[in-house]
């Protein structure tokens, strides 16, 4: 009996949600994602010192934070391309999550450094909030043949404007919606009563449906009850302790999530504008306080990467 981690691999693509390179080579995971708080983990760890060096020997004395910043993130991003055969995820600076000109231009800024060392757009994803001029920026980057990655994901209505907007991928946190309501109710929940899973379950199934392309990668997991209850999802974004976890266990993994079946769930078919997205995430009081979290925590371990840095610029 294979381990369910090689199980699940039949049903959903493995992602790496992790910035440690040897994590990714254990796990085999197609596809890789980071963000500020996993590059801002693997900075101070010693054996990714010199990727600090070389983005800040890259950049020059005149480059600013910013650019140095960019370039630090490509640098893992060039080195976990070398292991997965697959795409990674880039986070675009999350102070930018309300401004669209300045999201897009410091998106094709990164591609741009991708380019510049050979890799072709398709290899990757621009990880941007999913707020409302997150999605507009993009919308616009699909234009310019860069695909996105829309993450900090917490609502019904922020899955369907990124998928009328063509996204390539969402990322809904389901783990972090789960902390939520633990937090509200003081209940505990398990297996399909989870509401990160609900979440997911209902924004596959919504896709699925009416034909939608944007993928669907699960994220943020508390537990692999969560990832088990969610087999079958385009893709699962999972850290290496979960991993790890997945791949000691025997135990059978049955496929829970099927475009066959998402029919049945009966959906009806919605759209937003401006102002009905506005007030539908109003309207949802988790993820309108979720999604500000995120991008209050990105945010800071932005500024704490930038401080680490400029510390090591001298």
């Amino acid at each position: 009996m294979s381990n369910q981690l090689d199980q699940l691999k039949q049903h959903s693509i493995v992602v790496a949600d992790t910035g440690d390179f040897a994590a990714m080579k254990a796990y085999t995971p197609r596809d890789a994602t980071t963000n500020p708080s996993l590059i801002l983990k693997a900075a101070v760890m010693p054996e990714y010192s010199h990727l600090i060096d070389k983005a800040i020997a890259d950049a020059g004395s005149g480059a600013s934070i910013a650019q140095v910043i960019d370039r630090l993130l490509v640098a893992f991003g060039l080195e976990i391309l070398q292991i997965v055969p697959g795409r990674v995820s880039s986070e675009v600076d999350a102070r930018l999550s309300f401004d669209v000109a300045a999201t897009v231009e410091r998106a094709h800024a990164i591609i741009a450094l991708y380019a510049k060392a050979g890799i072709p757009r398709e290899r990757v994803l621009i990880k941007i909030a999913s707020t409302w001029e997150g999605i507009r920026a993009a919308e616009q980057l699909k234009r310019d043949d860069i695909r996105c990655n829309l993450t900090l994901l917490f609502s019904f209505a922020q899955a369907v404007a990124c998928a009328e907007a063509g996204v390539q991928l969402i990322s809904p946190f389901v783990g972090r919606i789960l902390d939520w309501h633990r937090k509200q109710t003081g209940k505990e929940y398990a297996g399909a009563e989870d509401p990160g899973v609900q979440s997911v379950t209902r924004i596959y199934n919504y896709y699925k449906q009416f034909g939608y392309r944007t993928e669907v990668m699960g994220a943020s997991f508390r537990n692999t009850g969560e990832i088990l209850e969610l087999a079958g999802c385009d893709l699962l974004t999972i850290a290496p302790p979960l991993l790890a976890e997945l791949q000691a266990s025997p135990q059978t993994v049955p496929r829970r999530l099927d475009p066959a079946r998402a029919a049945d769930a009966r959906l009806a078919q919605v759209s937003y504008d401006e102002a009905g997205f506005r007030y539908a995430l109003n309207e949802d009081a988790m993820a309108t306080e979720k999604t500000a979290e995120g991008i209050r925590l990105f945010a800071a371990d932005i500024v704490k990467l930038e401080q680490l840095l400029a510390a090591r610029r001298g």
